[in-house]
């Protein structure tokens, strides 16, 4: 019979050091867009590219940030071998 404890490991892996780090970021940029539209709505209305306004073209950077980090984080992760490591989960990769 084995431990659940004794399994823990004892540091977190660089995968998730990273995908702490890329969460706090996005966390700030989405924090950011929030504090604008409650308390600088004038801002949003400025139009920053071919038409569109600055809530426009910050939402759209919202979602190709997150974009951006979900490839950056996989990358992340392949780089370091950890996606086919699941001898340690029990589980089966077939």
């Amino acid at each position: 019979m084995t431990d659940p404890a004794n399994d823990a490991p004892t540091s977190p892996s660089p995968a998730s050091r990273l995908g702490l780090s890329l969460f706090v970021v996005y966390t700030l940029l989405y924090l950011g867009f929030v504090l604008l539209n409650a308390f600088a709505t004038d801002t949003m209305d400025i139009v920053v590219f071919a038409g569109l306004n600055l809530a426009i073209v910050y939402g759209f950077g919202l979602i190709l940030a997150a974009i951006a980090m979900a490839f950056v984080y996989g990358f992340a992760l392949r780089s370091s071998g950890n996606e086919t490591d699941t001898s340690s989960h029990g589980g089966d990769v077939a």
